[in-house]
């Protein structure tokens, strides 16, 4: 069975992006972005793949993106309808219209629609943000993989938005890099 995997980046006072969704402190750089390139270069967005020089890299752990919509928003603002054309996208949203033939919008129940996939065939299934749809989805999530920044930034968006429930994650692997930033791998118990 394919795993879902909450990859995402976060500040260490939890936080994925500011309250205007700002995530530029976020640096990506050094042998931390060496690391990402290695592992997993289908996390890249498609305008930065042949700038950073791995445009033809196949993907090596995920063949499908979750999106909430406002993790997608930032790239429609610019013009940007599939921001991961190498992946099966799915953006989750009860408002948005479909914008481009290779993002499928889901409207309905994200947790059965997450079930379903995870039955289908194919590489594991990335959660890429955001807190409402990781909220939702908390039950569903096989494996937690952070980027933590060695920055705070006080309030913003949270890695989860839900209500108080306590779910247990094992430590499986911790990294850390010069830039001062960590990957940090945890497994649902």
């Amino acid at each position: 069975m394919r795993k879902l995997t909450y990859y995402a980046a976060s500040s260490i006072d939890g936080f994925i992006a500011g309250p205007d969704g700002q995530f530029d402190f976020f640096a990506f750089e050094g042998d931390l972005a060496a690391a990402v390139l290695a592992e997993y270069p289908e996390t890249m967005p498609a305008q930065a793949r042949e700038p950073m020089g791995i445009a033809d890299r196949a993907n090596k752990k995920f063949d499908t993106v979750l999106m909430g919509r406002g993790t997608y928003a930032p790239g429609l603002a610019i013009g940007i309808t599939s921001p991961y054309p190498h992946l099966k996208q799915y953006v989750f949203s009860r408002t948005l219209t479909r914008q481009d033939p290779e993002v499928e919008i889901v409207s309905g129940d994200p947790v059965e629609f997450v079930r379903d996939l995870k039955r289908q065939d194919g590489m594991d299934i990335w959660l890429c943000g955001g807190a409402a749809l990781a909220g939702q989805l908390t039950g569903e999530i096989d494996e937690l993989v952070i980027k933590r920044y060695p920055v705070v930034i006080g309030s913003g968006v949270p890695l989860f938005q839900t209500s108080f429930d306590v779910t247990g994650f094992a430590l499986t692997d911790s990294r850390v890099f010069t830039t001062g930033a960590s990957i940090t791998t945890y497994v649902k118990l």
